[in-house]
């Protein structure tokens, strides 16, 4: 008698199919959304808000003048005044939407790409460019403005938004009742870091702790050159459950809807009722970083798709139908955008160049005895070079 076939190993587990279901292109029936791609206005009954003219006005604001600086800053990286920059082109919504439900007293551990948020927090965009110019390791100052300098290991800020927001409970500073005082933190990363460690090492002591902290992930589709079918079997949102803490999809390209959800979320926290997840569906439709090439792994016709989604054009769409707007804000805005091009465009070549042994102070909060040692001996030796001739 013979032996019954073995089943074959590719058939092992769930197909992408049967977990997704049809291929979605759209985020799915459990995406939150408040403004479709055609700018028609719809509600949800949960997430919802009434957003006055001015409110949609300062959103559209928002969103132009972080385009402007993420084109800014593409084009003095080509002309060789940066030497590499991480674009955001697609992602506006997500950043502003998340930014603008901020409190004051919120805090911010982004990655190197929050440039829209770094600008809802009082961030001078030209303190960014010195980071990508490579003359500082970030001009802002974290306690000014709430926001951490940018973090170039994929997913650690996620620990230190985390260990943040539980000191946050030991300070009294959360569930309190008083909106002046209780604090959240809000943690930034991308698809492709949510398959790092330490993200998920973040998860499980937030959800152990109970710590006041939203997990924002802009899932933008690409993880560099990997797709995100590639790094999840199921969508990202539902992974926080498995953690012990509630998730939740939001159409990342409305801001309308971004804000609503961010701030129910940190809402959440801030009253002591811990993390959540939210992953805003969004895309990049421009390159990772400037040294990418997004032609080489992905099709046009997936970029074209998502043009018709651009989260400006929706909400400028928006706004004009309900006679929200006139042709004198259009040109205030284009004036305004254009001074920020002219203010970074200056400012990034003015940027003094940093002197070598500056680096040894930002080191330590206090100079030891080593770090000294060592600053002294490349101090003699930047010396020896004094009066010599080539």
């Amino acid at each position: 008698m013979s032996e019954p076939a073995s089943p074959r190993s590719d058939t092992f587990g769930p197909d992408l199919a049967e977990v997704f279901g049809p291929a979605q292109s759209d985020g799915g029936p459990d995406l939150v959304q408040l403004l479709t791609p055609e700018g028609e206005r719809v509600h949800h009954p949960e997430f919802d808000h009434d957003f006055s003219a001015e409110e949609l006005r300062g959103l559209y604001r928002d969103m132009v003048l972080t385009r402007r600086i993420d084109v800014e800053a593409t084009a003095l990286q080509r002309h060789g005044e940066l030497g590499i920059w991480a674009q955001l082109l697609g992602q506006e919504a997500a950043q502003i939407g998340a930014g603008r439900a901020l409190r004051p007293q919120d805090y911010v551990f982004p990655t190197y790409r929050e440039h829209g948020v770094a600008y809802c927090k009082g961030v001078d965009p030209l303190r960014l460019l010195g980071l990508f110019r490579g003359v500082d390791q970030g001009g802002w100052d974290p306690h000014e403005n709430n926001f951490g300098l940018y973090t170039i290991v994929i997913g650690a800020q996620t620990l230190h938004a985390t260990g943040y927001a539980m000191g946050m409970q030991r300070d009294g500073v959360v569930g309190t009742g008083d909106p002046e005082r209780d604090s959240a933190v809000i943690a930034h990363f991308g698809d492709g870091a949510s398959s790092q460690g330490d993200v998920n090492e973040a998860f499980i002591f937030a959800a152990s702790y109970n710590a006041p902290v939203v997990f924002f992930c802009q899932n933008n589709q690409w993880a560099i050159s990997e797709p995100i079918e590639r790094q999840t079997r199921i969508p990202l949102y539902q992974r926080a459950l498995g953690f012990g803490f509630p998730g939740i999809r939001v159409d990342g390209n409305d801001v309308l809807a971004t804000y609503a959800v961010t701030q129910a979320a940190l809402q959440r926290a801030r009253e002591g009722n811990g993390p959540s997840f939210v992953e805003a569906y969004t895309y990049r439709m421009g390159a990772h970083t400037t040294t990418d090439d997004p032609t080489r792994y992905r099709l046009n016709d997936e970029l074209e798709h998502w043009k018709l989604k651009d989260p400006i054009e929706r909400l400028k769409v928006y706004l004009r139908r309900n006679g929200l707007v006139d042709q004198q804000f259009f040109d205030d805005l284009d004036a305004e955008a254009k001074e920020m091009g002219h203010h970074l465009r200056e400012g990034c070549k003015a940027l003094p160049d940093p002197k070598p042994l500056d680096q040894f102070g930002y080191v330590f909060s206090e100079m030891t005895d080593e770090i000294a040692a060592q600053r002294d001996e490349f101090a003699a030796y930047l010396a020896s070079f004094e009066g010599s001739h080539s």
